[in-house]
């Protein structure tokens, strides 16, 4: 999920440990361990690798075993430093912490970027798929009822109200996303039964800011399926657009860095090649723009793979690709808000 929601999930973990303890104090120390884990994005800073962001951002720092080991030395140090003013025991710390870090992960997995939580057994990506990384019905809601709430003394009843508030409002929400996402699931495979698709999994997953227009992706050993389906704008069918896979090319650009985009792609994926190039499309998002069907007008990641001097080599820019700039986004909100049924 985006920071401002972490920080505010991390907020209420830490209201719910040591809230009546200590105050507003836990909501800003939840803040900041609600933070801590997507501290990994700064090694890019470090590195001209391209690779080094799918490789290190959601890792270890987004681990349950590293968040395990992690919270021993945070509640040692937050004991030591509170102990003149606060009685509060080693464990209570310990659980604040491992709470903080783990609550974060775990919100993660429900988006589709993936989270490898269970580092370091398996690098397997944990991704529910229910709810877009950027949700305001989510994080609005959450926020107001803990910002509120602070404005309440820590042993006063209205504040547990309103954090009891908090958490069940977006609790709720969330699973809501979760039947949404069933419902989807099962329209969006009568559809490709009804169009005589045949397909080796069906993933689904909702388009950015709402979960009222979902994405579904359809993929065999040759083909990957797309279409959208909008629980505001039903009278619009779901239309499959395939793109071919072309997994007979990637031995020609085995490499590294097609390796890696494969893995994180997790089997959504589509790819053609130009000249003596090759272009993978990372398609789990779904379409970016949704009244094109070409994969580089449809697809915002991709990356293109070519031989130079005997090795292959890759890029993720292409100088002529205006997707992302000012006027697109624009158009694609607009494209977005309309397609949803507003």
């Amino acid at each position: 999920m985006d920071s401002l929601t972490q920080i505010v999930l991390g907020a209420a973990v830490g209201e719910a440990v040591l809230g009546r303890k200590i105050g507003n104090r836990a909501v800003f120390l939840g803040a900041i361990a609600g933070t801590i884990p997507d501290l990994d994005v700064l090694i890019t800073y470090f590195s001209d690798n391209p690779l080094t962001e799918l490789k290190v951002h959601r890792a270890y720092s987004h681990s349950g075993f590293t968040h395990l080991l992690l919270a021993i030395p945070f509640a040692w140090l937050s004991q030591k430093l509170s102990r003149k003013k606060y009685q509060i025991s080693f464990l209570t710390w310990y659980a604040f912490w491992f709470l903080g870090f783990f609550t974060h992960a775990l919100l993660d997995c429900c988006t589709t970027y993936g989270t490898r939580l269970f580092l370091p057994f398996t690098d397997y990506q944990v991704a529910f798929n229910n709810i877009a990384v950027i949700d305001p019905l989510y994080t609005l809601p959450f926020l107001t009822c803990l910002l509120i709430m602070m404005f309440y003394s820590r042993n006063t009843k209205q504040r547990t109200i309103w954090l009891k508030r908090a958490l069940g409002i977006s609790s709720i929400y969330l699973l809501l996303t979760f039947g949404l996402k069933f419902t989807v699931h099962q329209h969006f495979k009568a559809t490709l039964d009804q169009a005589k698709i045949e397909y080796n999994e069906l993933n689904t997953t909702p388009s950015i800011l709402n979960a009222i227009l979902w994405s579904g992706m359809a993929y065999n050993q040759d083909s990957i399926y797309l279409a959208e389906y909008s629980f505001l704008n039903r009278s619009i069918p779901v239309e499959w657009i395939g793109y071919p896979r072309n997994d007979q090319y990637f031995k020609e650009y085995e490499s590294e860095a097609l390796r890696t985009f494969k893995w994180f792609s997790d089997g959504n994926y589509c790819a053609i090649k130009e000249n003596d190039s090759l272009h993978f499309f990372t398609t789990k998002f779904g379409r970016m723009r949704l009244d094109r069907t070409q994969p580089k007008e449809a697809f915002l990641f991709y990356s293109t793979f070519y031989k130079e001097g005997g090795k292959v080599k890759f890029s993720t820019k292409d100088p002529s690709d205006q997707r992302g700039n000012q006027f697109e986004m624009k158009q694609y909100f607009g494209m977005l808000m309309k397609r949803i049924g507003f």
